[in-house]
């Protein structure tokens, strides 16, 4: 969903005729109070831009356009990943950092919403331009970043690698204050929380598993009885195999996809994956191990030739990577970029559950026109929360200087998770409103709160 604007606004229309949320504001104040929540969540508070001038290694000065938008930072310092990628927009780090300050709403994490992201396309960049760009980026915004201020993440083109880098040049830039909790998603050696690497991926497939799963079995008798059409699409697909297809296998699709792989509760059937290059299908299963492997061994890419799929012994057909989002599937687990099922392309989507693991991988209108014919859509605000949810854990751990082992992380993860769904799913599945739409209300009544209690909506 690439503007989140609008469901911001309906969220709040939706709360202004409700009398038991805030009692307090009544009549003409209630109406200047809700008007005033919808410039105060809609806008950011700020938005940082900057050329960064970058020293290439054959000589060459090169001014690199970089951003950081700081949304809202009521529940705390803002936080979100820095993206590098050639895409990357004004608008589209402020959608991103606007759904950041939803998200962390979302699963009560005490933090605000923030993005970044540098304009390049770090294959095109030797190590040592990275390193630089890297340290020039925390230079240029040296002001607003910070343990207490604001906390970047990895986003689609960076990593630990790139957080250590930053972190580095931001201890050096303020010698003698506490600086661990400046970024998250660093190498463990440097701070890191075992266990972040997969998280975006475990929590992306663990809210699929636990709707399909835990919810369904628990509450199936109730969900029967609801005139709900969501409901319908999900227990038709109760203790069936599920054809599922994979967009995107980085290293959060691959994760998500190794997940479904090994899962003994549902009847998964990865049956296709793509990454920017190719799509492979496989109508009796892929051999998600194998190509996880491959991918680890030829810097995160599929076989993209027969001669690859054979010498690695996969069996595979290889496709346009274009056609998976059209593949006639139960399941479609989106972990690329935004905008990928659009107006263009919306009413040929032939899966029944939509599982969005990248951020606004669908637009407004499409998310509009799918949820209308019933298409049920775990939003990204709810799925790929696992990212922020261990770098928050990481941000206590550097604080504390004390450390979580792996399963810990995990059972800490997937119980913020459950807790989540758990307070979403009933209300989701009892109202007439999208998931999406419920997750947005929910977040919004958090910071509509906590900004009446601040007393900032007068």
């Amino acid at each position: 969903m690439s503007e989140n604007n609008t469901v911001i606004e309906e969220s709040l229309t939706a709360l202004l005729e409700d009398e038991s949320f805030l009692p307090d504001l009544k009549a003409q104040t209630r109406r200047q109070a809700f008007k005033s929540l919808v410039a105060i969540l809609s806008t950011p508070n700020h938005i940082h831009k900057s050329f960064l001038r970058v020293a290439l290694e054959d000589g060459t000065i090169v001014r690199v356009p970089s951003f950081r938008v700081q949304h809202n930072d009521t529940l705390g310092p803002y936080k979100g990943g820095i993206r590098f990628h050639e895409s990357v927009n004004e608008e589209e780090v402020a959608n991103l950092a606007r759904l950041m300050t939803l998200k962390n709403a979302l699963h009560e994490l005490p933090f605000g919403g923030g993005k970044g992201g540098v304009i390049i396309d770090p294959r095109e960049y030797s190590v040592k331009e990275l390193n630089l760009i890297c340290k020039k980026y925390v230079q240029y915004f040296n002001d607003i970043l910070g343990p207490d201020k604001d906390i970047p993440a990895p986003d689609a083109g960076t990593g630990e690698r790139e957080m250590d880098w930053m972190m580095a040049e931001y201890k050096n830039t303020h010698p003698g204050l506490p600086y661990r909790g400046s970024f998250t998603g660093k190498s463990i050696i440097n701070g890191g929380s075992l266990g972040r690497k997969e998280a975006t991926g475990k929590g992306v497939y663990f809210s699929f598993r636990y709707l399909m799963h835990n919810f369904l079995n628990d509450n199936e008798k109730w969900l029967r009885e609801q005139d709900n059409l969501f409901a319908e699409t999900a227990l038709s697909k109760k203790d069936r195999k599920l054809n599922i297809a994979v967009q995107g296998f980085g290293n959060l699709g691959a994760v998500a996809a190794k997940e479904a792989f090994k899962c003994n509760e549902l009847q998964n059937n990865i049956v296709a994956v793509s990454d920017r290059d190719v799509m492979l299908y496989n109508s009796d299963g892929l051999d998600i191990p194998a190509l996880v492997r491959y991918a680890q061994e030829h810097g995160g890419s599929l076989p993209d030739s027969n001669t690859a799929l054979k010498e690695n012994e996969i069996k595979a057909v290889i496709n346009d990577r274009d056609e998976l989002l059209e593949l006639d599937v139960d399941v479609l687990i989106m972990a690329a970029l935004e905008n990928q099922i659009h107006e263009e392309n919306m009413d040929k989507i032939q899966a029944q559950i939509i599982v969005e693991g990248a951020n606004a991988p669908i637009t407004v209108k499409a998310d509009k026109y799918l949820s209308d014919n019933g298409i049920l859509i775990i939003p990204d605000i709810l799925a790929n929360a696992g990212g922020v949810i261990v770098s928050y854990l990481e941000w206590i751990q550097g604080r504390d200087t004390q450390f979580y082992k792996e399963e810990q992380i995990y059972k800490l993860l997937f119980d913020k998770m459950q807790k989540t769904m758990d307070t979403i799913l009933p209300q989701f599945f009892g109202d007439p409103f999208p998931l999406r739409q419920n997750c947005y209300i929910h977040s919004v009544m958090k910071l509509s709160t906590v900004l009446f209690r601040q007393g900032k909506l007068y």
